[in-house]
């Protein structure tokens, strides 16, 4: 069984995947952490009957729980901040970590990367665990590597309570396809669009845009743009729930607990793309 650390269970993800956790032959649910409804019992928050009783603890107590509990993965899809912090004490304590949060820094990324091997902790680390975000991924990449001159838009659109933007999702797709054609996203990426000096909107030529909409519940929308002289193509992903996203976030946790390379993966490892 693999003992399993939930981090944020009170939340539209962190729920998800504590049902499906609790519900799989292959995964203990030891400890569950938050800072809210702490001293409630996780069960009744997914309602579902949790043979162990797991209460929720003061995730300002993180440390302290580890010690009790001893968990071998953590799973995070959490905040940034919340993140940034808490699974650096898990790496730390040479906890394996999922995370699936999104806007981290590249200071915290780098330190991470360097506990991970310094632990012998390796993580997965993902934007987005749906594996048909993960296919359009690559498949974003080859297409554009035959499309080079040809103008490539990223549209993205989430829930008004998104914080981020763009997407964690829309930013991978956009390095799949700068890579593929061989230039720093940096270089040419155009996050939306602004009148000019001259009150007139700037063309499209020789960059990639990317494009955020927020609105209502959608769970997430991304669309890639090529256009062409005469034609376009577009490839597009649609979440219909979050459910896709939890799918992904076990076969991960399963995944990692089984690695011994002390690196970070990504979910084109897990699903082997």
């Amino acid at each position: 069984m693999i003992k399993l650390l939930i981090l944020g269970p009170t939340g539209s993800m962190g729920k998800l995947i504590s049902s499906l956790a609790i519900t799989d032959g292959e995964i203990e649910v030891v400890a569950a952490c938050d800072l809210t409804q702490i001293g409630k019992e996780l069960g009744s928050l997914i309602t579902i009957d949790v043979p162990n009783k797991i209460m929720i603890k003061d995730v300002n107590n993180l440390q302290e729980v580890i010690n009790k509990t001893k968990p071998e993965v953590v799973v995070d899809f959490t905040v940034a901040k919340a993140t940034e912090k808490n699974c650096m004490v898990c790496a730390e304590n040479g906890i394996r970590c999922v995370i699936g949060t999104t806007a981290m820094s590249k200071d915290f990324l780098d330190k991470f990367e360097e506990l991970v091997g310094k632990n012998k902790a390796p993580a997965v680390i993902s934007p987005n665990m749906a594996t048909g975000v993960n296919i359009l991924f690559k498949i974003s990449g080859v297409l554009a590597s035959y499309l080079k001159e040809w103008d490539i838009e990223i549209i993205e659109a989430h829930h008004h309570r998104k914080i981020d933007a763009p997407s964690g999702t829309a930013l991978k797709i956009g390095e799949a396809i700068s890579e593929s054609i061989g230039i720093n996203l940096d270089e040419i990426a155009k996050y939306g669009r602004e009148k000019g000096p001259n009150k007139r909107l700037v063309g499209a030529k020789n960059e990639i845009g990317i494009h955020s909409i927020r609105g209502g519940d959608i769970v997430g929308d991304h669309t890639v743009l090529y256009a062409g002289p005469g034609e376009r193509i577009e490839l597009k992903h649609q979440a219909h729930s979050r459910e896709c996203f939890a799918n992904g976030a076990i076969k991960a946790i399963k995944f990692i607990v089984k690695q011994k390379g002390n690196r970070i993966y990504s979910m084109k490892d897990v699903l082997n793309l």
